[in-house]
């Protein structure tokens, strides 16, 4: 859902990039903090895959386009500071070397499809696994990165909105009406890429909670 240069006005420019860099700093910081030097290869792997799956995109009433967002994806295998990174870097590169998603708008895509799509999909999952008793589904997964990418399709349209592109209401029904069927393919690919991790001893930790997630 990369937002295009001239959809969004200078405040909202200046503002959201400045919230942005202040994203990717917290980011930086939690993340020298948190990640072991062995999880490195494992969140450049999952980056990499992160970045091939966005490349396939679609236009979504003109304004924006459609795609795999996988922040929930980042945040459940890393945590959502460390999400937040891999969201940026992903978006720093598809930016300055596709010209896919505008440069003057790069701080609003950071902050719906990595602060939004982390931590909307971190919390959501670390909500049903504490509803579930500690024990992870393939259905919490999918739900979680379902409600990632339809909170940062909402927090897209809340931008356009406030910049006076589109009202309010035809934006977030253009968005979260197109992204809550994209979900289902984000909701699929986050579930069985956290399953085929687990199956197969890959483990990652929750570093909310400071121990490892469970099997899923």
């Amino acid at each position: 859902m990369h937002i295009p240069d001239g959809f969004l006005d200078a405040k909202t420019c200046l503002a959201t990039g400045a919230l942005g860099a202040g994203a990717i700093a917290y980011g930086l910081k939690k993340t020298r903090m948190t990640l072991a030097r062995p999880e490195v290869p494992k969140m450049a792997l999952i980056g990499a895959f992160i970045f091939a799956a966005q490349m396939l995109n679609f236009p979504v009433s003109g304004a924006t386009s459609g795609h795999f967002l996988g922040g929930a994806l980042a945040s459940i295998l890393f945590g959502p500071a460390v999400g937040v990174v891999i969201m940026s870097a992903v978006l720093i590169v598809q930016a300055l070397v596709f010209q896919d998603g505008g440069l003057t708008v790069l701080g609003a895509n950071i902050i719906c499809t990595g602060v939004v799509g982390s931590y909307v999909g971190y919390g959501v999952y670390r909500l049903g696994v504490a509803l579930l008793r500690g024990r992870a589904t393939r259905a919490v997964t999918f739900f979680a990165a379902w409600c990632s990418i339809v909170a940062a399709s909402c927090a897209v349209a809340g931008l356009l909105a406030w910049s006076g592109t589109f009202p309010l209401n035809v934006a977030l029904t253009a968005m979260a009406g197109w992204h809550s069927l994209i979900g289902i393919g984000e909701g699929l690919i986050t579930a069985l890429a956290v399953a085929y991790l687990a199956e197969r001893g890959v483990s990652f930790e929750v570093h909310s909670a400071g121990k490892e997630a469970p099997a899923v």
